[in-house]
């Protein structure tokens, strides 16, 4: 079906409009993705908040990365935060489990599935020893209310656990003050996926009557208690306030946040500022339709997440305390993922942190010695590969956001790509023009690919500041890619340091550093064959010999039946060989405007949101790694995409509703309509391409598909 696009802009009526009415918290599932593997969660978060209060069934375990799995029959306890959507387990602070009797070991306990249910800020379920659990939270304190059957109460306080991977022992260090009969406060030093320090109180709105420390295990070195209590009309309710800091930080964080005991008014306000995120897009829709947008909405707003206290400390990459500009210091940074899609999508809908984002990038580097490439709690666990705060940081100064000191950003940019680090082996990229197969352990050839995506856009921004020498030395390293490219079979195929290409090879064979080492990052030759497809289609289809060729390159890559996919290497919701459940594939349907079938894009968009979408537990085939996913479901339902990350061009797709209005910054809005007509109009006027740019649509106006 052919697309039109007419834009025309349209203003707030006036600033004293009527109050948004509809409530867009109704429309979010929090249970979409916990069933397989869009590892989600379903406990409460505020947007980009510091805690996540939740149920764990596991603490170790791929399918268990958040802690949580739909179908799992056993709680171990409630704690405080986790990640949404990642590949790999952290967190799971500070569990908490209420129970009754006299237990002293195996505290999970089975749960009525029936009682179970959230909302943005709202998560209940009754467990089978007839206590019933609430949850709520504000961005940096945790509230739990739990309604005994009977006063005589029992809760177990574990701060040994934690979301493990790969370890047995979690916690180094910590220590643990029992205040008053009202009050615990302390630290744990754990190395997991990072290693890292987290401070807390915990605060009961009823005496405790006993404690009790139970016998430690071997290698455990936090503390485990049992408190009981008599209570007056069988609720305690419990604040669990969290700090990167201090004790007095988390201290803080709790008086300026949660001061009171009201359960109800902390779940109106969460509901409140939902609102105001959910709103910022509007879409007439089917009632499932609906469910699936909203609640990808509400997982693109989880994370990054400010780990800042409120009086703007944190801490920082060298474990040294610093004071946040603005107050705000962003991590579970999932660059690897967010800076295709979601980070784009920031600049439109909440333009108000992207200046945010950016100053903790520069501050991790200056602190670090590079950028950051994936953080948790500050601190950076180096997983996948590129540089990719770079695309980031670029997008964010092209399109006009001022809001930091863009020559240090350049410098950081220059240094994280000068000088050899994890994964960032710039000696050998230099000396070869690629990444030799026999002098890396693996993902030689992703690393090539993913770098010049990174190259690109530092040639971008330097070149916007009229720095001609350093963009032409960037874009020179961009076309590094052209070096892999085997012209026998059309791939991008890993090299040797002799120049010899690897031998036997096969381009159907996904590859994976933890599961599979080879040549490519969680997918093969096929799906990383269009990584430079991000900024260079001009020159890959110069390199493939013609329009033609490229779009027979494409054919064939959506037809190519997949062998043995594997979920652990990135092959989930396939169609051929493209994996829509790993990230390397998601721009490449758009690719499509650039062949002699620019329908295709349409078709395949609309059988992606069909197929690998739902509004069920299982409604998300592949992690979401932190609303990547998700973004890319937004984009592809408004019906553009952010191809090049970068430049603020956005790929003319299909919309997937009739209608859709996106409230933009200064009261602007951009209104959606897919008509299907024959032509493509901006702002009543015939434009004769195939994409849109940031600055058109962040004017505001009608866009008419």
């Amino acid at each position: 079906m052919k697309v039109i696009v007419a834009v025309m802009v349209i203003l707030l009526a006036n600033s004293c409009a009527s109050p948004e009415r509809t409530d867009y918290t109704q429309y979010v599932n929090p249970f979409i993705g916990t069933e397989g593997t869009g590892h989600t969660f379903p406990g409460p978060c505020m947007p980009f908040g510091m805690v996540q209060p939740g149920p764990d069934n596991v603490d170790k375990g791929w399918d268990y990365t958040s802690g949580y799995q739909y179908k799992d029959s056993i709680i171990l306890g409630f704690s405080q935060t986790r990640a949404n959507g990642t590949g790999i387990n952290e967190f799971g602070d500070v569990l908490l489990q209420p129970f009754t009797g006299d237990k002293k070991e195996d505290f999970g306990e089975t749960y009525l599935k029936k009682t179970e249910k959230a909302s943005p800020g709202y998560y209940t379920v009754t467990l089978r020893n007839k206590v019933k659990v609430e949850l709520t939270c504000t961005e940096r304190v945790a509230l739990h209310q739990y309604t005994y059957p009977s006063a005589n109460a029992k809760l177990l306080v574990d701060l040994q656990h934690g979301l493990r991977f790969l370890t047995d022992s979690l916690v180094l260090d910590s220590e643990v003050k029992i205040e008053d009969n009202k009050t615990m406060s302390g630290y744990c030093h754990t190395k997991n996926w990072v290693e890292r320090k987290y401070f807390f109180t915990i605060q009961f709105n009823e005496p405790f009557i006993t404690s009790f420390q139970l016998p430690r295990k071997e290698k455990e070195a936090a503390p485990r208690y049992v408190l009981s209590f008599d209570l007056k009309d069988k609720v305690l309710k419990t604040k669990i306030a969290l700090s990167t800091v201090s004790v007095e930080g988390a201290k803080k964080n709790l008086q300026k946040e949660l001061p009171d005991w009201n359960f109800d008014a902390v779940v109106t306000n969460a509901k409140k500022v939902w609102n105001s995120y959910l709103s910022r897009i509007k879409i007439e829709a089917p009632q499932k339709q609906k469910e699936i947008f909203y609640s990808c909405m509400y997982r693109l707003f989880i994370q990054p997440s400010n780990i800042a206290d409120v009086d703007g400390q944190y801490r920082g990459a060298n474990d040294s305390i610093r004071t946040a500009k603005n107050g705000e210091y962003y991590s579970t940074l999932s660059l690897w993922d967010t800076y295709r899609a979601a980070h784009p999508l920031y600049t439109l809908i909440a333009p108000e942190r992207v200046n945010g984002f950016i100053n903790t990038m520069i501050e991790h580097s200056k602190t670090a010695g590079f950028l950051p490439i994936w953080t948790a709690w500050g601190k950076d666990n180096y997983c996948m590969i590129g540089n990719h705060a770079i695309p980031v940081i670029a997008d964010a100064y092209l399109k006009g956001f001022n809001g930091f000191d863009a020559e240090e950003a350049l410098q950081q940019m220059i240094k994280s790509t000068t000088e050899n680090h994890i994964n960032s082996n710039w000696t050998l990229l230099n000396k070869y023009g690629y990444n030799p197969f026999d002098s890396l352990d693996n993902e030689a050839v992703s690393r090539t690919l993913e770098h010049g995506v990174d190259d690109y856009c530092i040639a971008l921004l330097a070149e916007k500041m009229g720095k001609k020498d350093i963009a032409a030395t960037y874009y020179k390293r961009a076309s590094y890619y052209k070096n892999v490219y085997d012209s026998s079979t059309k791939q991008m195929r890993g090299k040797d340091s002799r120049g010899n290409w690897r031998t036997p090879f096969n381009p159907l064979m996904a590859t994976s550093p933890m599961n599979n080492p080879g040549d490519y990052t969680e997918a093969n030759a096929w799906q990383y064959f269009w990584t430079p497809a991000q900024y260079d289609v001009e020159g890959m289809i110069q390199l493939l010999g013609g329009k033609k060729n490229f779009t027979a390159q494409l054919d064939s890559f959506f037809t190519i039946k997949a062998m043995n996919p594997n979920k652990h290497l990135g092959q989930e919701a396939m169609i051929g060989q493209y994996a829509h459940g790993n990230e390397p594939s998601h721009h490449i349907v758009y690719l499509y405007a650039w062949s002699d079938k620019p329908h295709r894009t349409g078709e395949l968009v609309t059988q992606i949101c069909s197929e690998f979408y739902n509004n069920t537990t299982t409604g998300m085939i592949g992690n979401d790694d932190c609303g990547q996913m998700s973004a890319w479901y937004i984009f592809s339902t408004l019906g553009f995409y952010p191809v090049n990350p970068s430049t603020g061009e956005y790929v003319v797709g299909k919309p997937q509703v009739k209608h859709a209005v996106v409230s933009l910054s200064d009261g602007k809005m951009l209104e959606i309509k897919n008509s299907n007509s024959k032509t493509i109009l901006l702002n009543n006027r015939a434009i004769n391409r195939f994409n849109i740019n940031y600055k058109e649509i962040s004017a505001g106006g009608l866009l008419n598909f």
